[in-house]
């Protein structure tokens, strides 16, 4: 998608909200959250918590339901039942304004790199100067970029312009879905550091991705999901050494097809 009503669904306006205070140090809470598209169940009746304070990444196999259940805690998609919360508060469109979102293949319009960062912060609000949007590109190296087509960037170039519009934001919460998916080792890298700058500023971080190594290297907590459900969800570290889930076992093993 490239036009400027797709971005309107992916990013709300800026709405009077309620107090949102210790944002950085929340949880991100799901109960008995099911999803159904014509009696077909894409996620049974999960539950979990995400601490605020750690990077989580998705994992499991296609099908498995991740992409979706990003799209439900970014509020993309109604669930058929269960709850979502943040801090024990429900997702609104006040906590969907600290939310931000970037997807396999960005959704970009039609018009120059500066004009797509001026038009989500313009959703916001927050309208911008060229010079107070220079450190965001110069920090995914856009700067010399600013005044091209987005739709003339090559992939690489158009996933770090979709992350730095979502920056731009300010997110406390951010999702990522297979952001670096077939993309050059030079963006992977640019990307990954982004992603943990941001963690280290207080950004909770949600990533979906099939790539094994770069779950290793960035993720803190995982939650490994199967035909719906999760299967396990433990500390990274212990998932990798020794999956307690039959399921996560045969994926590392490469006996469950991506």
């Amino acid at each position: 998608m490239h036009d400027a009503a797709a971005l309107r669904e992916v990013l709300p306006r800026a709405v009077p909200r309620r107090a949102i205070s210790n944002v950085g140090h929340h949880t991100l809470s799901v109960r008995n959250l099911s999803f159904a598209i014509d009696g077909h169940k894409i996620l049974k009746n999960i539950s979990f918590d995400l601490p605020g304070d750690e990077l989580t990444v998705l994992m499991g196999p296609n099908g498995a339901g991740k992409s979706v259940l990003l799209r439900l805690l970014h509020g993309l998609i109604a669930p058929s039942n269960g709850t979502i919360l943040w801090n024990g508060e429900p997702i609104d469109r006040s906590i969907r304004k600290i939310q931000a979102m970037v997807f396999q293949k960005p959704v970009l319009l039609r018009r120059s790199v500066l004009s797509n960062l001026r038009f989500v912060m313009g959703l916001r609000g927050l309208a911008k100067s060229r010079s107070e949007l220079q450190p965001i590109l110069k920090r995914l190296h856009l700067e010399a970029l600013a005044d091209r087509p987005a739709r003339l960037l090559s992939g690489g170039e158009q996933q770090r312009l979709a992350l730095a519009r979502a920056l731009a934001l300010k997110p406390k919460i951010l999702f990522l879905d297979e952001p670096c998916a077939n993309l050059d080792p030079a963006s992977v890298q640019l990307i990954e550091d982004t992603i943990k700058q941001e963690k280290v500023q207080g950004t909770k971080i949600i990533l979906v991705t099939h790539d094994i190594l770069q779950a290793r290297r960035l993720a803190e907590q995982l939650v490994f999901l199967h035909r719906g459900e999760v299967a396990e969800i433990t500390p990274a570290d212990i998932f990798f050494d020794a999956p307690t889930s039959k399921e996560a076992r045969a994926y590392l093993d490469g006996r469950i097809l991506i």
